[in-house]
């Protein structure tokens, strides 16, 4: 650590975000390393470090010869005021050094209100913001995440997006990097070559032309590049790398414990949600190299908590073998076993109750309507039945807790639908006081509501968002009937969901919008205490942008889309009949049931996933 640090670490909160040096992180000797990369979280180190994705690529990158991939994560605001004031640059937790030597660095996008500290953490290395005006070969730029399926809002700042599962696809670039420097590539050279890799989108060789009425009239590719860039997955996904050796932070983070992946995917349909069609098809990893990764992770790490990981954990098929085999080791170890993204219509007693026979924490439900009619035009496939069965287990079982998420402005929906979520929250108090052995303990539901997002590459991609002040309305409406002292409500504010909503579907025009809300102070925008609403639309203004024109349109089905460039390998045909059945209230079977046509199993060997 050099003297400058030292010097102003006493003076931030949690300093232990900035030092490195945790168990199990990776150290190198610089000079057996010919390529290093920089693998930045544009969030908190708490986070950062609790992304699954992030301990996978750099566990995958430094088991290469010759490579040293860092952690960096977005200096919260009183390191960020003393590093500029310093002199200090964005640096590496493990050497040290500043980022703008190195030769790669990737982001990882996960959430569109993290956009303004990419451009921060650039901005803090002492790099240009814009591709254009980064001439050498390094550093390159490069993207990844959920957010690179609309890549164009960060068009102009990324060199390279990488779409999809990103262990092999990183190896690839690192490959082609050491070719272009031995042979002596220019940028240009080095990015035409990138855009034949599948699986990589290279924006600056994309042109973009709009029609009057602000809509995309054209997408031109140049040199080569393909029309449409279709993501990347891991085909042998149950032999694919697992961080055994998982880092030990040095302060407390979100998700502190160990954290193995069941499977990647998802057999569901719900048509509101982007991961579950992103992530497709279905891979699943073998219970008994689960069992021994969960053992050796939490041998190595000594942590005395394990998770178990995936869009629907209950969707596992060998779910049970698995937690039995687990808890034959966890339980003489004192290790805790958790199992969240649980449904209401698979839910099991006897395996909650053997993964929590100590204690009884609250249980999770996501109906996400209020009505059986909204849940099946969404494609939820869950009853008001599955939940109430589901509640009236637990709650004869001992537990006194549970936590129901809903979404509001949901196409099709009405206010018969929004109060049916206090219906629904008074039934399960009802269920709770018929069931329950300990009445005297009380209980507590909660119900929380999100306000629903249009996202890229899913049903309701053509959907517009309802207004602010209609969802405002739908709050108070809800609110009014929430009855009984044991339901607690909370809702998602609603002006970053409109922001969330305009960055999920602009084109490259928003880009310019989220520059000028930077410069003029925008970070951290996920975080209260640093949004600011006004900056943003005084960002809109400037640069002549309408934000409603993203976020409250409906789009035609032949429109043109910012995010047609690329594809999830799911069809856009398939998408507008979800569409259809959405608005007929029509459930579409999970995968297992029958395979949907969807296309994803394209994208496997032999064309079949392991739903």
């Amino acid at each position: 650590m050099n003297r400058t640090l030292e010097h102003i670490l006493p003076r931030v909160q949690k300093p232990a975000r900035y030092t490195g040096g945790e168990y199990n992180a990776v150290v190198k000797d610089r000079r057996k390393v010919d390529v290093r990369y920089a693998l930045c979280f544009p969030d908190t180190y708490e986070i950062g470090m609790s992304n699954l994705g992030m301990r996978i690529l750099y566990g995958t990158m430094n088991e290469m010869d010759g490579v040293w991939c860092e952690r960096v994560f977005a200096p919260w605001g009183d390191m960020e005021e003393e590093m500029r004031r310093e002199g200090i640059l964005l640096y590496g937790l493990e050497s040290g050094d500043a980022i703008a030597d190195f030769d790669l660095i990737g982001f990882s996008l996960g959430y569109e209100m993290a956009y303004t500290n990419v451009l921060n953490m650039l901005d803090l290395a002492g790099l240009p913001l814009r591709s254009e005006e980064r001439y050498g070969l390094s550093p390159i730029v490069v993207a990844g995440g959920t957010c690179a399926y609309n890549p164009e809002p960060l068009a102009p700042f990324v060199d390279i997006f990488v779409l999809g599962e990103g262990e092999d696809v990183s190896v690839e670039i690192i490959q082609l990097y050491r070719k272009a420097r031995e042979e002596c590539w220019s940028k240009d050279e080095f990015l035409a070559a990138a855009a034949q890799v599948p699986g990589l989108y290279v924006p600056s060789l994309y042109d973009v032309s709009y029609r009057a009425d602000g809509t995309l009239e054209q997408v031109t590719p140049r040199r080569g590049a393909p029309a449409v860039v279709t993501k990347r997955i891991v085909q042998n996904f149950s032999e694919s790398y697992f961080p055994v050796k998982t880092i030990v932070p040095s302060t407390e983070i979100v998700h502190d414990r160990v954290m193995l992946e069941l499977f990647r995917g998802c057999i569901r349909g719900c048509r509101f949600c982007q991961a579950g069609y992103a992530y497709r098809p279905v891979r699943s990893r073998d219970p008994e190299r689960l069992l021994q990764q969960g053992i050796e992770a939490c041998k190595d790490s000594g942590y005395q908590e394990m998770t178990l990981s995936s869009l629907s954990t209950s969707d596992y098929r060998p779910l049970e073998q698995l937690c039995d085999g687990l808890l034959d080791w966890c339980e003489p170890n004192r290790v805790s076993l958790s199992l969240p993204s649980l449904r209401a219509d698979n839910f099991s007693l006897g395996l909650m109750e053997r993964v929590q026979h100590v204690r009884k924490s609250g249980l999770t439900f996501a109906p996400e309507a209020g009505t059986q009619r909204l849940r099946d035009a969404i494609n939820k496939n869950v009853t008001e039945e599955d939940l109430l069965r589901s509640c009236r287990t637990a709650f004869s079982g001992g537990w006194s807790s549970v936590k129901l998420y809903f979404m509001l402005g949901l196409p099709t929906e009405t206010d018969e639908d929004v109060l049916g979520i206090a219906d629904l929250a008074e039934k399960v108090y009802k269920t709770w006081k018929e069931v329950t052995p300990n009445p005297k303990r009380g209980v507590t539901i909660t119900v929380s509501t999100a306000w629903f997002v249009p996202k890229p590459h899913t049903a309701f991609q053509w959907e517009p968002q309802i207004t602010m002040e209609e969802y405002q309305r739908r709050v108070k409406l809800l609110r009014e009937h929430m009855r009984g002292r044991s339901t607690r409500y909370n809702w998602h504010d609603s002006q970053t969901s409109f922001l969330e909503a305009v960055f999920a579907r602009g084109d490259r025009r928003v880009a310019d919008v989220i520059e000028t809300a930077w410069r003029q102070g925008a970070k951290f925008d996920a975080w209260s205490e640093y949004f600011d609403f006004d900056r943003w639309l005084a960002a809109f203004a400037a640069c002549g942008v309408d934000p409603a024109f993203y976020a409250n349109r409906t789009r035609a089905r032949d429109e043109l889309m910012p995010w047609d460039v690329t594809s999830v390998g799911v069809s856009k045909d398939f998408l507008w009949r979800e569409r259809e059945r959405a608005y007929e209230a029509v459930i579409t079977p999970d995968c297992r049931v029958q395979c949907t046509g969807c296309g994803a199993n394209k994208l496997c060997p032999g064309g079949k996933c392991d739903a």
